[in-house]
């Protein structure tokens, strides 16, 4: 037997190394992902805080979002403050200062942002001083929340046609520097209210995120803890008025896996506010981070400026990474805007804490953070079996690598997860790109859909489970005489596990009994 052992354990060795091609030519095959119910949490969770409007030069814009893309995030909140678009009077868009249009300068950076296949939220506020009678306080609320009405219905209305969608109505008004005078819950939901209607009369399909709460265990005339203020929003009728619930998750000091508690500020907080969400008969609706992390001063910083605790780089990277993971365990979470990616070195220098909590320097030098999230989204963009919606990162409404404004994403309370991509334009596609032996599509047919191209790999005859027309292309008969919802639509199956590109293109042509010659997508399955 003693002979016999150095084959026996050549043997071993083989088999392991033929049982690990097999493994590497099949895939490892994971457990299939649910379906995430809650509207807006079938995204890509990471976004960041840019300040784009601090930046004059263009190179600047452009190599700070390309590092954005680089890195796999896929959202930048991106503040257009009312009194640089409407400075000097109710109307009036011009930037006297260098005698052009307002618009120029935000339009430009949005622009950008589009350009770069990012999506972008919109925070509107910070009034102009024609709004007040009283200018002592800059962030106090117009005196007639009418006024904000209409700035919202101007801005909904002059980007709607620029693929944005997503509008957040006011920052932290539950706390002094946000709202200029003693928060008032019922006060803020009336300017909610009115930038919520005008919002949706410019736009139904913009999508409105409410005012993130500065977590704060204050109770002044200054200051409302986040959790009362939230209650006396909920109390005043603010349900009505928003599509998904904007948060502050700070960690501080403390770990992620710190555990809430309503006298103690940390990450878990955010469970606090969920939690009154769901008391209010809230559950329905998403939670999304609108400013999360942590900070990362030196070691040497005064402790009466670190006004958000500290944690080492590296620690930092670690918890953010952590957080993530567990947010995105909890089924109401979408988008976690870190705070912050960049800025030009003027908002806040290195003396002052705040400076910190960013991910790349002003001089594009990357953190560890930077590198951490890089990593933890590399396969973000390929959809695993399971279930998604139709706004997985994993499907792209483009064809050219940029945000396409050929398809709207729709809002209907009957489509999965209350909304659907749409699109009627000739030549609009979207892409999947999956890893599975098998995809089928979920649509809406109606009486006004049309016919739909499918390939995958650049190949019409890989869809085996459609029709071909006589060019040989596989295609999508979305006719139908009544409008009907979540319709399971085959394409494929018997495929390689292995990446796959499925490519929809609208053809423009439509069933002769068809209105019109629209494509609905509203979501997809990948199949093992």
């Amino acid at each position: 037997m003693a002979l016999n052992s150095p084959r026996r354990a050549i043997h071993k060795v083989l088999g392991s190394v033929l049982l690990c091609l097999v493994l590497v030519s099949c895939g490892e095959r994971p457990n299939p992902l649910p379906l995430r119910t809650v509207p807006f949490t079938d995204v890509n969770p990471y976004g960041v805080n840019v300040f784009l409007d601090r930046e004059v030069e263009e190179w600047k814009m452009r190599r700070e979002l390309q590092m954005i893309k680089d890195a796999g995030i896929g959202w930048v909140k991106q503040e257009v403050p009312w009194f640089e678009i409407e400075p000097e009077r109710k109307g009036e868009y011009v930037d006297t200062k260098f005698n052009k249009p307002s618009w120029e300068k935000y339009d430009k950076r949005l622009d950008l942002i589009n350009e770069f296949g990012l999506q972008a939220i919109v925070r509107l506020d910070a009034p102009p001083n024609w709004t007040r009678a009283d200018n002592s306080q800059p962030q106090a609320p117009p005196d007639n929340v009418a006024d904000f009405g209409d700035f919202v219905y101007t801005v909904v209305s002059h980007l709607k046609g620029k693929g944005i969608r997503y509008y957040q109505l006011w920052n932290e008004p539950n706390i002094f520097l946000g709202w200029g005078k003693a928060p008032a819950p019922a006060a803020y939901v009336q300017l909610l209210k009115a930038g919520y209607t005008r919002a949706k009369e410019a736009d139904p399909n913009a999508i409105i995120l409410s005012a993130p709460l500065a977590i704060t265990l204050e109770h002044s005339p200054q200051n409302e803890s986040d959790l009362d203020f939230l209650k006396g929003v909920y109390a005043a009728g603010g349900k009505s008025y928003f599509d998904i619930m904007s948060a502050n998750a700070y960690g501080l000091s403390q770990p992620p896996t710190d555990p809430p508690d309503p006298d103690r500020l940390n990450f878990q907080r955010v469970l606090l506010e969920r939690k009154i969400m769901e008391d209010s008969g809230d559950a329905a609706k998403p939670v999304w981070f609108d400013e999360f992390g942590w900070n990362a001063s030196p070691a040497d910083m005064p402790t009466d400026r670190l006004k958000w605790g500290r944690v080492t780089e590296q620690q930092q990277a670690d918890y953010t990474r952590e957080a993530i993971k567990m947010a995105r365990s909890w089924p109401w979470v979408g988008v976690i805007n870190i705070w912050y990616f960049r800025q030009d070195g003027t908002r806040n220098p290195p003396s002052d804490s705040e400076y910190y909590f960013r991910m790349v320097n002003p001089d594009f030098s990357p953190t560890p953070l930077y590198a951490e999230i890089q990593n933890e989204t590399k396969d973000l963009q390929i959809a695993l079996p399971g279930d998604y919606e139709e706004t997985s990162p994993a499907l792209q409404p483009s064809d050219d690598g940029k945000i396409s404004s050929n398809w709207t994403l729709q809002l209907d309370p009957k489509a999965s997860g209350g909304a659907l991509l749409a699109s009627s334009k000739p030549n609009a596609t979207l892409l999947i790109t999956f890893r599975g032996s098998s995809i089928r599509l979920r649509t809406i047919t109606g009486p006004n859909a049309g016919i739909a191209y499918v390939s995958i790999d650049g190949s019409s005859t890989v869809p085996n489970k459609l029709k071909r027309n006589t060019d040989g292309k596989a295609f999508l008969d979305l006719y139908s005489a009544q409008r009907l919802y979540a319709q399971d639509q085959p394409i494929a199956d018997g495929l390689s596990y292995a990446k796959h590109v499925l490519q929809l293109t609208v053809s423009g042509s439509r069933n002769p009994a068809s209105q019109d010659a629209f494509a609905f997508v509203d979501g997809f399955t990948v199949g093992d």
